[in-house]
C-alpha cells in the first residue's frame, strides 16, 4: 500500500474541505479527541473517580499525546503544500512552527514529555492539559473569525487598554492620597490601591476595598462614571471589527457566486467550490440561500435559456 504524500497529508489535515470524505472523517476524530481530553481532565480533578479509573485515564492520556505528536508532526512535515510558502520546505516549517495554532499543538503535548525530564508539579500538567480545548480554535469558524478580528483591530484594542492602564495608575494614586491615612491596610501603598481601582474601573464592584472619606467617595464615583466608557470602548471596537469582518465575509461569497452565474450554469465543481466557501468564512446557510436568490435575480433579469436549478434556494436559472 502505497504511502499519502506529503501534498494529500497536507489535504487530509486542512480545515475546511467539505469534499474531502477522509479531511471530514479527520477533523471529526480529532474533535472527537480533543473534546474527550477535557471531558477526561474535569472528571479526573473527582478524588473518587481518580482513585477508581486512574489507569483508564493514564492509558487514555498516552494514546491522546500519541496522537497529538503523529498531528503535530505531519503538520510540521506537511507545512511546505501550504500556498504561498515559496521553495524553501525548512522555512515554511519555521514559519509554522511560530504560528498561534502551532504553539498550541505544541502546548498540547508537551507537558506529557516534560515529565520525563524534569521533575514537575502533575497538578500543573494536569491544567497545562486544559489548553488542549484551543485547539478546536481550528475548527471553529467563529474563533478563526474572533482572532482575525483581534489581530485586524489589535492597535486600536492596545490603544484603548493603554489609555485605561493610565487611569488605573492615576486613579490608584490619587486614591492612596486621599486615603491611606484613614485606611492604611487596604491603602497602604499605590499598589495596594490599585485594586480597588481596577475592581472600580471595570464595573465589577466586590466591595471588599471601598473609601471612607468624603474626597475618596466622591473622587470614587467620579472614577466609576469615566470608567463606563472606558470599558465599553474595547467592546466597542471588537463590535465593529466583528460587523466589518462578517461584511466582507459576505462579500466575498457574494463575489464568488456572481462569478459562477455569470454563464447561469451551477456545475458540480461550482457547487463544491461554493459549499467549501461557506464553510471556511463561516456564512449561515440561510444568508447563502438570501446571496444565492440575489444573484439568481441578477442572472435571470439579464435573460437567457433555462439552466437548471440553484442548489442552494432551489430557484430557476437561466443562461
Amino acid at each position: 500500500m502505497a504511502l499519502p504524500s506529503r501534498k494529500r497529508v497536507f489535504e487530509i489535515l486542512d480545515v475546511g474541505r467539505a469534499n474531502d470524505k477522509t479531511s471530514r472523517i479527520s477533523d471529526i476524530v480529532l474533535i472527537s479527541l480533543v473534546s474527550l481530553n477535557v471531558l477526561a481532565v474535569i472528571l479526573e480533578s473527582l478524588p473518587a473517580l481518580a482513585k477508581a479509573y486512574g489507569t483508564f485515564f493514564l492509558v487514555f492520556e498516552i494514546f491522546s499525546v500519541a496522537v497529538f505528536t503523529v498531528e503535530y508532526l505531519f503538520r510540521l512535515w506537511s507545512a511546505a503544500e501550504e500556498p504561498g510558502q515559496g521553495r524553501y520546505p525548512v522555512m515554511a516549517r519555521i514559519r509554522f512552527m511560530l504560528t498561534p495554532m502551532a504553539v498550541i499543538d505544541l502546548i498540547a503535548i508537551l507537558p506529557f514529555y516534560l515529565g520525563f525530564f524534569v521533575d514537575i508539579d502533575l497538578r500543573f500538567m494536569r491544567v497545562l492539559r486544559l489548553l488542549r480545548v484551543f485547539k478546536l480554535t481550528r475548527y471553529s469558524a467563529s474563533m478563526t473569525l474572533l482572532l482575525q478580528v483581534l489581530k485586524e483591530e489589535a492597535r486600536s484594542i492596545g490603544a484603548a487598554f493603554f489609555v485605561l492602564f493610565m487611569l488605573i495608575i492615576m486613579a490608584a494614586s490619587l486614591t492612596f492620597l486621599v486615603e491611606h491615612e484613614a485606611q492604611p491596610d487596604a491603602f497602604g501603598s499605590i499598589p495596594e490601591a490599585m485594586w480597588w481601582a481596577i475592581i472600580t474601573m471595570t464595573t465589577v464592584g466586590y466591595g471588599d476595598v471601598t473609601p471612607v472619606t468624603a474626597l475618596g467617595k466622591i473622587f470614587g464615583a467620579v472614577i466609576s462614571i469615566i470608567s463606563v466608557g472606558m470599558v465599553a470602548l474595547p467592546a466597542g471596537l471588537l463590535a465593529s471589527g466583528f460587523t466589518e469582518a462578517l461584511r466582507r465575509r459576505r462579500k466575498d461569497f457574494e463575489e464568488k457566486v456572481e462569478v459562477v452565474l455569470e454563464d447561469g450554469i451551477i456545475e458540480a465543481h461550482e457547487i463544491t467550490e461554493l459549499e467549501q466557501l461557506q464553510q471556511e468564512l463561516g456564512i449561515s446557510q440561510n444568508d447563502a440561500e438570501w446571496i444565492m436568490k440575489t444573484g439568481f435575480k441578477t442572472s435571470r433579469g439579464k435573460g437567457g435559456e433555462h439552466a437548471g436549478a440553484c442548489p442552494h434556494c432551489g430557484k430557476q436559472l437561466y443562461k
